[in-house]
């Protein structure tokens, strides 16, 4: 690992997204593509009526220009950089969406409201925008690969930091900026990029791939007319890398730059919560299924990654965001419900008196030779019996990944009640068709309420 500064790595990704052609993708990077962009916005529309993006609507809303861009699962129209920011809140405000498995960044979220709220207002195809929005991932994804694990311990969020990088270089390639506009694109990323852990359980956790979208559009608009920044945005001695990382590894910025592509890498969430906790879920629904039904629970233990207790931690949770980040009420939740959809983390569910009861039972260990996709739950009852399961691999990890007709009914499920049933599906054939629409708007009208 080096500190040094290589010449070139914010030339380096700017060329690489500029000289960017949907022709060059493999079939399977595609795919994956499109199954990121569909998943994003049935998270988006799952949260779009959520009291947050009430909230930020309300406060936004008498300052947003022209009706340019869907608000998706609404009916309102907004000028593009707000329906990016506002799309982008929505679509990670359930905790609902993507993980890059190595960067741990939520990669789609920062990225897709971006490119989707441009080409409403820029008519471009569906080919164009997939590329692009691959384009964008690979480049948020070695931005933070870049600056981990030292800027992720030092309290940055990645999705927000390195996510504003993903944004502006995919608004980049579908706006067809050269090479030099890239370079400043992402300049103007790098002086802009933030996001806190500290808000983690709170509204502004979404805040986060929200501002991305909405400021690495805007660095692309900007860099677009000209508008200049530093040439080694990244890499230079008080650019992105060094300020905000104590180890930046600088070598993995362009380390196999074009051909290793990040969205092979990605994953989808089974369970509305932090990912750390899925392991835990899975093995408490295994559980769960053998028990008898009068079965009662004396003690529950869990035997964790130790990053499931730094960032999941909450014993005593009392609201749905703050249960989203509590593996002692997820567990819970999981033995009673039998499930950990959006609807075991609404506040009511948080304070329901059986699921308190419950999670006062569970007790955790952290065990640094766990993997994250790994835990071991144990169950002891009143009559003296115990059962255990360990958990290998999460079902939604790489290794038991979830398959098409799993996140067609994901995304349909956070339509209902929202979309009508009709118009969810139609959305969702236009999504999955995205790469032969001659106008990519279609796909983002679909969504609207």
């Amino acid at each position: 690992m080096s500190t040094d500064s290589p010449p070139g790595i914010t030339r380096a990704l700017a060329r690489y997204v500029a000289a960017s052609d949907f022709r060059q993708l493999a079939p399977e990077v595609v795919r994956e593509g499109v199954r990121a962009i569909t998943h994003i916005v049935g998270c988006a529309i799952g949260g779009c009526r959520h009291e947050t993006i009430d909230r930020a609507w309300q406060a936004l809303a008498p300052f947003a220009g022209a009706p340019q861009a869907t608000l998706v699962g609404r009916l309102e129209r907004t000028d593009i950089l707000h329906a990016a920011l506002l799309n982008g809140i929505a679509s990670h405000v359930l905790d609902f969406d993507d993980t890059h498995s190595t960067s741990l960044v939520h990669p789609s979220g920062p990225v897709a409201p971006a490119v989707l709220a441009l080409a409403e207002w820029r008519p471009v195809s569906g080919a164009e925008l997939v590329n692009a929005f691959l384009v964008g991932v690979d480049v948020e994804c070695r931005v933070s690969d870049v600056v981990s694990p030292s800027h992720y311990d030092l309290g940055w969020h990645a999705t927000g930091t390195a996510g504003i990088f993903g944004a502006a270089a995919a608004s980049a390639r579908l706006l067809g900026l050269t090479e030099q506009q890239t370079v400043w694109a992402l300049g103007i990323a790098a002086t802009q990029s933030a996001g806190l852990r500290e808000m983690f359980g709170s509204m502004s956790k979404s805040l986060h791939p929200g501002r991305a979208a909405q400021n690495g559009l805007a660095a692309a608009l900007m860099a677009a007319q000209g508008y200049t920044s530093a040439e080694q945005g990244i890499e230079g001695k008080r650019g992105f890398a060094h300020v905000l990382s104590s180890k930046p590894n600088l070598e993995a910025a362009t380390r196999g730059l074009g051909e290793t592509r990040a969205i092979l890498d990605n994953t989808y969430k089974p369970f509305a919560c932090g990912l750390v906790i899925h392991p835990v879920i899975d093995g408490c629904l295994q559980l769960r299924r053998k028990l008898a039904p009068q079965a009662e629970i004396r003690r529950i233990d869990l035997r964790v990654n130790p990053l499931v207790l730094e960032l999941t931690g909450k014993p005593t949770p009392t609201t749905g965001l703050e249960g989203k980040f509590s593996v002692f009420h997820s567990a819970a939740v999981a033995l009673i419900d039998g499930m950990a959809g959006e609807k075991q983390y609404a506040d009511a569910r948080v304070r329901s008196a059986d699921v308190v009861a419950l999670r006062s039972l569970v007790k955790a260990t952290a065990d640094p030779k766990l993997r994250k996709e790994s835990a071991e739950v144990a169950i002891e009852c009143a009559d003296g019996s115990r059962h255990v399961v360990f958990v290998e691999d999460c079902v939604g990890s790489l290794a038991r990944p979830m398959t098409d007709a799993e996140m067609d009914a994901k995304f349909l499920a956070l339509c209902d009640g929202v979309l009508p049933a009709d118009k969810a599906a139609q959305a969702l054939t236009l999504l999955r068709r995205l790469p032969d629409l001659q106008d990519a708007a279609e796909a983002a009208c679909a969504c609207s309420a």
